[in-house]
């Protein structure tokens, strides 16, 4: 009997255990199989965001690379995972830079200078043609970490259980905020801040441990019902504007062929438009739903108000910049970056 007809006897199942026998090899087959952690929790808007970036590079290098995304904690807390990249606990992670402000000030510059940033492209375009994304390697490269490329989720909302409508309401607010600069710049505005993951917002502001939260974006808090504790948020946010670094082990980024690595860039692009589009889309929508309800008061903080916070954050800009070489780097790069665009 010929091939042809052994096939056509077989009723396809020859071909179809050919083709399983093929599509199990390619599974098995990829260079590189790497782990990154992320700062959020599974199911999280972000988390799926970033776990479609994985894919994505899976598809772009035809399989040759395998990246299982990891929610905060997985393997180590979210302030350790610098470390456990530099040598190679983790392949890579999508984080909050500031979380490393105890390391060197320059992570909480460049990961959330607060108050700089009116819209989310205007942080990308000075990572990306700025400057951004050279001082951040410099920064992280002697930690054998290398910066893929910089995203952000947007600016963020602030929510709270007591109505925030000047500065000057602040005052004593028991709020959640990152070490480093964020951290700062509220307790100069007269709150009192609290360094707690993000993982521990929900039962910080169900229990009384905090009053508000620098957290995320409306859309996240709203589905993960913080407004029924916190029942008075800020939209838009007037404060925080995090960078996401997407970043893998130095060493492994250099042994890379330029086809991965262009790969993993222009993903990594994409996914910095991804996160603040589909965010946004998601913000209006949950924006929506909360109006509709009586219990919760959406408050959009007054230009003037939002001029002081962002003068107080100024201030602070200027005092970080004296820390060492690299934070008054920082510090010229974005004032000159801002005033050229008349942004200051």
């Amino acid at each position: 009997m010929t091939l042809s007809k052994l096939l056509r006897a077989s009723g396809g199942l020859f071909v179809g255990a050919a083709l399983g026998l093929i599509m199990a090899n390619q599974a098995v087959a990829a260079d590189y199989e790497w782990t990154f952690q992320t700062s959020e929790n599974t199911g999280e808007p972000q988390f799926e965001i970033k776990k479609q970036w994985a894919d994505n590079i899976e598809k772009m290098t035809q399989g040759r690379v395998n990246i299982e995304i990891l929610p905060t904690g997985a393997v180590v807390p979210h302030n350790q995972t610098l470390d456990a990249v530099r040598s190679g606990i983790l392949q890579g992670h999508l984080t909050d830079p500031s979380y490393f402000s105890g390391i060197d000030p320059a992570f909480s510059m460049l990961g959330n200078l607060v108050g700089a940033w009116g819209d989310p492209l205007e942080f990308l375009e000075y990572m990306k043609y700025g400057g951004g994304e050279q001082l951040y390697n410099e920064l992280v490269e002697p930690y054998n970490v290398h910066l893929i490329g910089a995203a952000a989720t947007g600016l963020e909302a602030f929510v709270t259980k007591k109505p925030i409508r000047t500065v000057a309401d602040l005052k004593g607010l028991k709020v959640r905020a990152p070490e480093g600069m964020v951290y700062e710049i509220f307790s100069k505005a007269g709150a009192s801040p609290v360094n707690l993951p993000g993982s521990e917002v929900y039962t910080g502001l169900e229990k009384g441990v905090i009053d508000a939260a620098d957290y995320t974006v409306f859309s996240t808090n709203q589905a993960q019902g913080l407004h029924q504790f916190a029942r008075y948020p800020n939209y838009p946010g007037f404060h925080s504007l995090p960078m996401v670094a997407v970043s893998m082990n130095k060493e492994i980024w250099d042994g890379l062929p330029e086809d991965i690595k262009t790969a993993m860039e222009v993903a990594t692009d994409d996914l910095a438009y991804d996160l603040v589009f589909k965010l946004k889309a998601r913000d209006l929508d949950a924006v929506e739903e909360a109006r509709a309800d009586p219990n919760i008061e959406i408050i959009d903080m007054a230009p003037e108000e939002r001029k002081k916070f962002r003068n107080i954050a100024k201030e602070e800009w200027a005092n970080w910049a004296k820390k060492n070489e690299l934070t008054q780097k920082v510090y010229d790069s974005v004032v000159a970056f801002l005033t050229k665009r008349n942004l200051m």
